[in-house]
């Protein structure tokens, strides 16, 4: 079964964006090998917040050639032809994703609702957090709110001359 990876970075006080969605408080650090990081990812899942805020910024974030969900009840599919948006049924979306031949992972790249949303559904495998040195003070949460308790496994760490730390845990009860 392919991993459905939740990797974000997140204030130190657990923020994923400012209340206006702005990420440009995140430290830019030379040393994050990104190539490396997604070298396996053929698939990436958005909320409509985040696939807007990078729209807006004129970024694509993510790899080359992966084929991108948008999970939203708003947008209108022929206005986003380079995407799938998906409007209902996330969990079982994601499940037959999951279930797809091939070994590339599936990068959850945002948001905090869309993670909160597949983790209640037993659809997320691993949680990797970059905590970048930065106290927000509000914004969007790294998950929603009545997001589940879920334990979590510490798998490794990495820690970068910018400050920040990435915290990459297993989801306790999903296949590796």
């Amino acid at each position: 079964m392919r991993r459905v990876r939740y990797n974000v970075a997140a204030s130190l006080d657990g923020y994923i964006a400012t209340a206006a969605g702005g990420y440009d408080w995140i430290p830019q650090d030379s040393t994050v090998d990104f190539a490396a990081l997604f070298a396996k990812v053929d698939t990436v899942l958005l909320g409509r917040h985040s696939y807007r805020a990078a729209k807006q910024a004129g970024e694509t974030v993510w790899p080359a050639g992966s084929r991108v969900f948008v999970f939203s009840t708003t947008l209108r599919p022929e206005e986003h032809p380079d995407v799938t948006i998906v409007n209902a049924n996330a969990d079982t979306v994601v499940a037959n994703l999951r279930t797809e031949p091939g070994d590339g992972d599936i990068w959850l790249f945002g948001g905090g609702q869309l993670f909160s949303r597949l983790l209640v559904a037993g659809q997320v495998d691993c949680v990797e957090v970059t905590i970048a040195p930065m106290l927000l003070g509000g914004g969007i949460p790294l998950s929603a709110s009545g997001a589940p308790e879920v334990q979590l496994t510490l798998e490794g760490t990495t820690q970068y001359p910018s400050g920040m730390v990435t915290l990459n845990y297993h989801v306790r009860g999903t296949s590796r």
